[in-house]
């Protein structure tokens, strides 16, 4: 039982959006190893079909499999929204998504009941988030919104620039008039822009899905007993992608803050 704790959790995403979850895991859990695939090649998912996501999601669990990771968190909203129950049937490790964590913090601070999700036309479509929601007790309501801008301003490093404060104010007007109090921001790249939607939205309180899922991966470890053991060495994080290699490292830089060793393999 040993050796199954101190094997790594595998996270994977479309390409370096998921590191913000990686960062979250890593902080919350510092003597856990990480496996981290991002489908670089693919990139992006949010345009794509269910079945086209479902078959890029089991080839990246295969890989992860191959690697002998305990728990594997799929932190793409997309994936998560898509192909989540697909690869819970048919794996044996803990799955968990970003949705679910997300809208359970959601719930836990709005107090009205009208929440919003932004993210890619695929996860806003798929109504995953409103499905989610439902389980909910109470009565919430949801307004989703797609900002399809969102994530080349981040992989360009237009975080803090004039033109991302104009079109998050293009995409999240409509908002002020549905009175939300709560914004779950629905895509892995997102929380690098909280500090502009903060500032167009004013008084909403903003839920970055990477920190709830750090929280669930925590009690998932703890619950079955796979949590690595207490003063351990400091976590490792691995990085494989599907293309471009140079390019995801200086990317990388962004959402975790230092210098990664990343490898292109072939699915």
């Amino acid at each position: 039982m040993e050796s199954l704790k101190n094997r790594s959790i595998g996270i994977f995403d479309s390409g370096v959006g998921g590191l913000t979850v990686a960062k979250s895991v890593r902080k919350l859990l510092p003597h856990e190893d990480i496996i981290y695939f991002g489908d670089t090649a693919r990139v992006p998912y949010g345009n794509k079909s269910k079945a086209t996501i479902t078959r890029f999601a089991h080839q990246i669990m295969f890989f992860l499999m191959e690697k002998r990771v305990k728990l594997v968190v799929v932190a793409c909203n997309t994936a998560s929204s898509l192909s989540l129950g697909s690869l819970k049937r048919h794996y044996r490790v803990p799955v968990t998504g970003v949705i679910g964590p997300g809208v359970r913090e959601a719930v836990r601070l709005s107090k009205n009941g009208r929440v919003g999700v932004i993210g890619t036309s695929s996860t806003v479509s798929s109504k995953a988030y409103d499905r989610e929601l439902a389980k909910a007790k109470g009565s919430y309501r949801l307004f989703g919104k797609s900002c399809p801008l969102f994530v080349p301003l981040v992989e360009n490093g237009f975080t803090s620039d004039p033109v991302t404060y104009k079109v998050a104010r293009k995409y999240l007007k409509e908002f002020k008039a549905k009175r939300i109090d709560t914004l779950i921001l629905g895509c892995t790249h997102y929380p690098l822009l909280k500090g502009v939607i903060a500032k167009v939205m004013g008084n909403v309180r903003l839920v970055d899905s990477s920190l709830a899922v750090a929280r669930e991966v925590k009690g998932m470890l703890g619950d079955k007993g796979l949590d690595a053991c207490r003063g351990r060495r400091p976590g490792t994080i691995r990085c494989y992608v599907s293309d471009d290699a140079e390019g995801f490292r200086k990317t990388a830089g962004m959402f975790l803050k230092e210098k990664i060793d990343v490898k292109k393999v072939t699915l």
